[in-house]
């Protein structure tokens, strides 16, 4: 996921180099999330189940075996998509680049995890527009 700009000069210099040990070295290039590998195409359902193609096996969204196999129907549905891993902020603070703080997540897992803090940031932003609405134009009809 790419940086945007006004939050680049929280990154440091190296975050290119700092991203990779953390995502191939470290995580050995899987989600720890999920258990997903980069790169891979996998086959999945949307609702976080995918077919893990070198054990044969469908996992769930914290990569453990299902124990219920899905229905026909559902497998009929099924999608592919290339995993793509990218170093998270633990704690969404993207100055604190400790490597406790820093995970290899898939997007999938990587957009469940900053779910929060998205809706903070966009409770934010709408509250802001409101006020400044209400500063400049008056009382919303």
């Amino acid at each position: 996921m790419p940086i945007r700009r006004e939050h680049r000069f929280f990154y440091p210099i190296d975050w290119p180099q700092l991203s990779a040990v953390i995502r191939f070295r470290r995580a050995g290039g899987c989600c720890e999330g999920c258990g997903r590998t980069h790169g891979q195409r996998v086959l999945h359902l949307g609702d976080g189940r995918w077919w893990d193609a070198s054990a044969g096996a469908w996992r769930d969204g914290q990569g453990r075996t299902l124990q219920v196999l899905p229905t026909a129907e559902e497998v009929a549905q099924v999608r592919m998509t290339r995993v793509v891993l990218a170093a998270a902020h633990r704690d969404h603070d993207t100055s604190n680049n400790a490597g406790t703080n820093l995970a290899a997540f898939c997007q999938r897992c990587h957009m469940i995890h900053d779910r929060p803090e998205h809706r903070r940031r966009r409770w934010a932003t709408l509250f802001r527009r409101k006020a400044s609405g209400d500063l400049f134009r008056g009382p919303y009809a």
